[in-house]
């Protein structure tokens, strides 16, 4: 799978370690940035990531977006600006889990100052093995995304 990610000088080490795993699992892995710990601002990695997913699954092709910020919170505001995007924050398994179940969420934010590597890591792989169930919830996305065309065509 491809995945995008990105994040803020608060996320960065954890960005980095991420990286790695997702890499050693043998997903192709796009950085946007930033490339080093200095100070940055999350909305324009916040973006990238969310306009790449977007781009991506509009042209039939499947990705992930992992944004890392210093709580996970801020991004996520971000990229559900972005039409196509539904972004989520990522503090346990419970939470991941059913964004995926239930809402085929298709970008992940995390916080770097909030969650250990251990956990960030166990979080990650447990969102990318989980299925969206369809079904019932589809009767749900179907009028979130009605609702995201509404506000688009104004």
């Amino acid at each position: 799978m491809k995945i995008f990610i990105a994040s803020d000088h608060g996320g960065f080490q954890l960005k980095e370690t991420l990286k790695v795993q997702l890499a050693d699992l043998g997903h192709e892995v796009k950085d946007f940035g930033p490339h080093g710990p200095e100070a940055v601002d999350f909305p324009d990695f916040a973006f990238l990531v969310s306009q790449a997913v977007a781009g991506t699954e509009k042209a039939g092709g499947d990705a992930k977006g992992i944004m890392i910020d210093s709580i996970g919170q801020a991004s996520a505001i971000v990229a559900n600006k972005v039409p196509g995007i539904r972004a989520v924050v990522a503090h346990d398994a419970f939470g991941v889990k059913s964004s995926r179940v239930h809402n085929n969420a298709n970008m992940l934010c995390l916080g770097g100052q909030t969650l250990g590597p251990g956990l960030a890591k166990d979080l990650v792989v447990l969102w990318l093995t989980t299925a969206y169930a369809g079904g019932r919830h589809q009767r749900r996305l179907d009028k979130m995304l009605e609702i995201e065309r509404r506000m688009t065509r104004k």
